[in-house]
């Protein structure tokens, strides 16, 4: 693992980064770092509030979050990312914030986005088709893909041969694909896992992998053991009836995105 990714909206998460890279002392170059902008967190660590952030994707939230991701990791921060760009948040007609996004890349940081929801391939391809006074404010994009939503994988690949990174989130589905159950997907990643000797989080992750655009896959473990499983994933080598048995768990992006927006807080 050599990129690691947090958020201004993620409680603490730049803090307790900037903490532990303090006491570990990497070399520099160890890790990419890369954090978003665009959404405040107002919870106060409280489960159970309404609202647990506030996107705001002006220039003025760009700048503020912006120094305070640098007050906490300085030059360490590598990438920084519009929090979940989408075509009714005005992010990508805003002149003003992408002219900035531009400047910042030309100082040598650099600059992403992140999209999510049902309309992802279609925001990556404005995203794509943005030149600011000749220039590209964009370099890299963050996408949900998975065996269950996989509909951005066309516009990820346009990325990539453009030149950009590309990072994957969300590749176990919020946890859909490692809940146990009689589900068909679970019998099919069953199968699979039992096949290569792997587990099912391990599959679901290498059945990202082997997409030929993809350069980081997150993993979103929140357990030691959890971490150790989904980075077995990288000797998992999937064969072609592997993913052909996966690709036929593909789910419409309404479906999935709605059922993945009843998904409870845990």
């Amino acid at each position: 693992m050599r990129y690691i990714d947090v958020a201004r909206s993620y409680g603490l998460a730049e803090q307790f980064l900037a903490s532990w890279l303090d006491r570990c002392g990497l070399p520099d170059g160890t890790l990419i770092v890369g954090s978003k902008w665009g959404y405040t967190y107002t919870a106060d660590w409280r489960i159970g509030v309404a609202v647990h952030e506030v996107k705001d994707h002006s220039l003025a939230t760009l700048r503020r979050q912006l120094a305070e991701s640098r007050r906490l990791l300085g030059d360490r921060l590598s990438l920084y990312q519009v929090h979940s760009a989408t075509l009714d948040s005005g992010v990508l007609a805003d002149r003003a914030v992408l002219a900035e996004l531009v400047a910042l890349g030309e100082g040598g940081l650099r600059v992403g986005l992140t999209v999510s929801g049902p309309r992802q391939a279609e925001v990556l391809r404005r995203a794509l088709a943005l030149e600011i006074d000749g220039q590209q404010p964009f370099t890299t994009v963050q996408a949900t893909w998975n065996v269950l939503e996989p509909s951005v994988g066309a516009a990820l690949a346009e990325a990539h041969a453009a030149g950009w990174g590309v990072i994957v989130k969300e590749a176990l589905a919020n946890g859909r694909l490692v809940q146990p159950g009689p589900g068909h997907a679970q019998v099919v990643l069953q199968a699979i896992a039992h096949r290569r000797g792997a587990t099912v989080d391990a599959v679901a992750l290498a059945a990202v992998r082997a997409q030929p655009w993809a350069d980081v896959v997150l993993s979103g473990a929140v357990t030691i053991a959890q971490l150790v499983s989904n980075l077995a994933a990288a000797s998992v080598e999937l064969q072609p009836d592997d993913l052909a048995a996966l690709s036929g768990l593909a789910e419409t992006a309404e479906r999935y995105w709605a059922e993945r927006g009843a998904l409870a807080w845990n």
